[in-house]
């Protein structure tokens, strides 16, 4: 049985664009302050709140907002080993257990000791040129390199721990993580990986006359993309695209830092989660 969770110094941060989330976050502080507990609200993009928690000041973050807010969370937080719980108020929630109706009741299990953490393999992509590294990025999901603005597709050679595995003539191509495979991967057409997966999703975009099937790497392998067009673009977890240049490469391997998330029930949750999801999908909701 996984090993019981029971915060004492949460902190609170919801989508700053989202009245609704807001207003939600305050409730939750307020629940919690009713409970004895004092738990501050911060913004993600604020920079002092961003230091509290880099320096480890709280022993959980609560997110309120949709999967992409969970994201922002998981790359401030992963660093500093400090678990997320998440309150969904966005569309799917693949990443979040708990709907804004139901987190007093989540809340409850939590401080019974009723909660556990679930760590979740991140990557690091680095992009590298003439041999030297002009930077990196952790991904929670994915890391996607893509043709740019142009509608022409790219052309990219991949190779798995320093071997060659093949090119592809194709719109990208997507590293994910199995967090990811139920993101963008997903939407391409990629298998579902069970979440304490360490392995790297490989999953071409609209592939033409080229490998058209999803690859799972070994455990701890690394993949190095080459880029051997002039229109790709590089882009981690939906951020802003990097302009990539015709040999480009992008190492992508498994980061030194693990996502954490506050959990309930057996780990059968992310099954039940998913089925609740593809149901909702069936029924015609947009994705």
């Amino acid at each position: 049985m996984p090993v019981p969770f029971i915060p004492k110094h949460p902190t609170i941060t919801a989508y700053p664009k989202n009245s609704e989330a807001l207003a939600e976050a305050e409730a939750i502080a307020a629940y919690l302050k009713e409970k004895g507990m004092d738990a501050p609200c911060g913004l993600l993009y604020d920079e002092d709140f961003r230091k509290r928690v880099k320096k480890g000041e709280f022993d959980m973050l609560i997110t309120v907002g949709g999967d992409g807010s969970v994201l922002r969370a998981g790359h401030l937080c992963a660093p500093s080993s400090v678990p997320i719980l998440g309150v969904n108020l966005g569309r799917l929630g693949f990443l979040i257990q708990i709907e804004r109706n139901d987190w007093r009741e989540y809340f409850e299990k939590l401080f019974n000791g009723e909660a556990w953490i679930e760590n979740r393999m991140m990557l690091r992509a680095e992009h590298i040129r003439g041999g030297e590294s002009l930077g990196s990025s952790n991904a929670l999901n994915e890391a996607v390199v893509a043709r740019g603005q142009t509608l022409r597709p790219v052309r990219l050679a991949a190779s798995v721990d320093g071997r060659h595995l093949t090119s592809y003539v194709a719109d990208g191509l997507i590293a994910s993580t199995a967090t990811g495979s139920t993101a963008y991967a997903l939407a391409a057409g990629g298998p579902i990986l069970t979440p304490e997966l360490r392995n790297i999703l490989l999953v071409p975009i609209a592939p033409h006359l080229s490998v058209d099937r999803a690859v799972v790497l070994s455990e701890g392998s690394s993949v190095s993309i080459i880029v051997k067009s002039e229109n790709a673009v590089l882009s981690v977890d939906g951020q802003p695209p990097t302009p990539l240049m015709e040999d480009d490469h992008v190492d992508i391997t498994a980061a030194d830092v693990t996502a954490q998330f506050v959990r309930f029930g057996d780990p059968g949750y992310f099954y039940r989660n998913l089925t609740a999801h593809m149901n909702e999908n069936s029924l015609g909701f947009p994705r």
